[in-house]
């Protein structure tokens, strides 16, 4: 079973949030901040991936490192199947060159979950920086919208699936937002190979 093939419903958000530019130098950073973030949905461009992200916020949603996490995140964008049909951004605070605001998602696999983001400004444009965590966390609704993924794709056989799901189901939130948030494929992994010895 290929490690990667499993975590392309799990480490969705990347797409999800996605990657674009900000609008005119007219607005505040209030809105250049919104703009980025609502706009990006619509984002397939690979080169998005460079230019409206850190490489910090690549390898974070891609649970990769240099290379192999710029190159998933590229592959990614051109993927739109699993994206959100719209975004509500609130809760705007900008701190100089730094700012954060939540996300609440409309469709897609993480429809009702609503994540705190970071942005951070360089030369006038906004990036993408970091998740911060889940802001609004509904668990039995995302953990369904996996389930869905995995039944539609063959890379995994059911009863490991099922496993798998049931694992997520019973993680608390805290646990949840390590496991998609760390940057790592560690806590997956661990997930994976009980369900494979049990």
């Amino acid at each position: 079973m290929s490690r990667q093939k499993l975590l392309i419903p799990l480490f969705v958000f990347a797409v999800a949030i996605g990657l674009s530019a900000c609008g005119g130098s007219s607005e505040s950073d209030e809105d250049k901040v919104v703009d980025v973030i609502e706009t990006s949905v619509t984002s397939s461009d690979p080169s998005s991936c460079t230019e409206f992200a850190t490489m910090a916020f690549v390898e974070q949603t891609e649970a990769e490192e240099g290379d192999a996490a710029l190159k998933s995140c590229e592959e990614d964008a051109e993927d739109t199947s699993n994206d959100p049909d719209s975004v509500t951004v609130d809760e705007v605070e900008v701190d100089g060159s730094e700012a954060t605001a939540n996300v609440a998602f409309v469709g897609g696999n993480f429809d009702g979950q609503t994540l705190e983001v970071a942005l951070v400004e360089a030369d006038g444009d906004w990036k993408l920086d970091r998740v911060e965590g889940f802001a609004k966390f509904d668990q039995a609704k995302l953990v369904n919208a996996f389930e869905e993924e995995f039944e539609e794709g063959e890379e995994i056989e059911p009863k490991l699936a099922s496993c798998i799901v049931e694992s997520l189901r019973e993680l608390e939130q805290t646990e949840f937002e390590e496991l998609f948030l760390s940057g790592s494929q560690e806590g997956l992994v661990e997930i994976v190979q009980a369900c494979e010895r049990s």
